[in-house]
């Protein structure tokens, strides 16, 4: 019995680690490492739900009472709290959806592994593999860009239009996502989404930004 459950923890992990390859494969937050300790903890979870009681050495004729879906009912939840922590709200969009729900549906094959249902969990493994890769290209995703979120503060003299158009001559698509009008000492601060190619150097992105007359300048990931 006992190789039996690592062998369920084992191939757990091992698919698990197969959705997470994909995802650092695009560079996301939570790539392999994260979704293979995932399915670990589902699995060993689920081994224990299943296998807990035989581990407890009640006497031979006890009338033993054990409810073994509390604690599969409650990776359920937990994973649902874990993937919600990968969700991030940024300006009027929404990032981290595709990697929360991939960290369920590891935490799901890691349930069904630990259970022993193999041909289930391998099934599920595939299907994700298929929608997070082959069915990306329908969605309108572009890996040859990089999206930025860039912060700027501009002077008395400087305009949103020339910083636009200096990140527009780089190649980059811009989009105003947040405006703070200061009519005091006549400033504008301006939250900017970057979608700029992957070649451009953050450098020269830099560079064009410094050469508008502005204050203030913050340069971060995209969430």
């Amino acid at each position: 019995m006992m190789w039996d459950t690592l062998l369920r923890i084992g191939v757990g992990t091992l698919l698990g680690g197969v959705i997470g390859y994909e995802r650092d494969l695009h560079g996301r937050p939570a790539g392999l490492r994260t979704h293979m300790i995932v399915a670990l903890a589902a699995a060993t979870f689920m081994v224990i739900s299943t296998n807990f009681v035989y581990f407890q050495h009640y006497a031979n004729g006890g009338l033993i009472e054990v409810d073994a879906s509390r604690i599969a009912a409650s990776i359920v939840t937990g994973m649902g709290f874990l993937a919600g922590g990968a969700i991030m709200r940024t300006g009027l969009g929404v990032q981290g959806l595709t990697t929360a729900a991939g960290l369920w549906l590891v935490g799901a094959i890691g349930m069904a592994s630990g259970a022993g249902m193999y041909p289930i969990a391998l099934f599920v493994t595939v299907v994700g593999v298929v929608a997070l890769t082959m069915l990306r290209r329908f969605e309108d995703k572009d890996d040859r860009s990089v999206r930025r979120r860039v912060a700027i503060e501009l002077g008395e003299h400087g305009t949103l239009a020339d910083v636009v158009a200096r990140l527009t001559a780089l190649g980059a698509a811009v989009s105003a996502v947040d405006y703070d009008r200061r009519f005091a000492d006549k400033t504008l601060a301006v939250t900017l989404d970057v979608r700029a190619p992957k070649e451009l150097a953050i450098e020269r992105l830099l560079e064009a930004l410094e050469a508008a007359e502005l204050r203030r300048v913050r340069l971060e990931p995209h969430g």
